[in-house]
């Protein structure tokens, strides 16, 4: 995908592109440079891209295709100096079939309740996601994120979104998954859950749970978002099965 046009630098030091017409993308600009929240004395870049609530639903199954990502109303890829670690993932839904190690994941959770909710902040959600960054993300770029900064990050989405909420017994919430629909594919936005049930390997279930989910509705694909090979956390996406990954424009089989 290609954006063409002059980039200038406005007063603010931000990179943008002035030339996007109306039935292209409205706005696109590239961000500061800042520590990156992965890997050490790396920096990160963004080219971010404003989804326009009339059109969101084309543009971003589109962008994603693009090894774009969504957070609220943009649209957002790395675009980093030297650096190309970060790898846009899927998981092809028809090929998918899990290991057994996932089997024993999936068996190991079937006593949680699921329900699909409205994207809408709740109280509840955030206490378990402040535990989740605590327990687990300390030092994150989201550790800090305040209740207003989650609403922003569960309810401003111009495009079909929903929140999946995973519940044990005596209705204790374990783990909560914010997922986007489209035409042809699911994105899993961002999940987290008790930092207390590691046993339970809840992030690796609630990805069982979006292809089971996608199977069921005809999709195509689950987009994983990126996976860093140097990050540890970011190791289990490999436990799914034919992964595929975007290079050079191109999705081709990773694993």
């Amino acid at each position: 995908m290609t954006y063409p046009g002059a980039v200038h630098r406005d007063s603010g030091g931000e990179v943008r592109n002035q030339s996007l017409t109306a039935d292209r993308l409205d706005f696109l600009f590239a961000t500061r440079l800042l520590p990156c929240p992965y890997l050490p004395q790396k920096d990160e870049r963004k080219i971010v891209v404003a989804l326009a609530d009339d059109r969101a639903g084309r543009d971003y199954e589109r962008l994603i295709r693009a090894g774009y990502r969504r957070s609220g109303a943009i649209a957002y890829r790395p675009a980093c100096p030297a650096c190309r670690a970060c790898v846009p993932v899927r998981l092809p839904i028809a090929g998918f079939n899990p290991s057994k190690s996932l089997r024993r994941v999936a068996n190991a959770n079937l006593d949680l309740d699921v329900r699909i909710l409205p994207p809408t902040a709740r109280a509840e959600h955030y206490d378990l996601f402040r535990r989740y960054q605590d327990g687990r993300h300390t030092g994150g770029e989201m550790a800090d994120m305040d209740f207003a900064e989650y609403r922003t990050l569960v309810e401003e989405s111009p495009v079909t979104t929903h929140v999946a909420e995973f519940r044990g017994s005596g209705a204790r919430l374990m783990a909560a998954c914010l997922f986007d629909e489209m035409d042809e594919s699911l994105s899993a936005v961002y999940t987290f859950f008790d930092p207390s049930e590691a046993k339970r390997s809840l992030g690796s279930y609630m990805i069982l749970w979006l292809a089971a989910q996608g199977r069921e509705a005809g999709k195509s694909d689950l987009y994983l978002g990126y996976w860093i090979e140097k990050c540890a956390k970011m190791a289990y996406k490999t436990r799914f099965r034919p992964l595929e990954m975007l290079d050079r424009g191109e999705w081709r089989r990773m694993l």
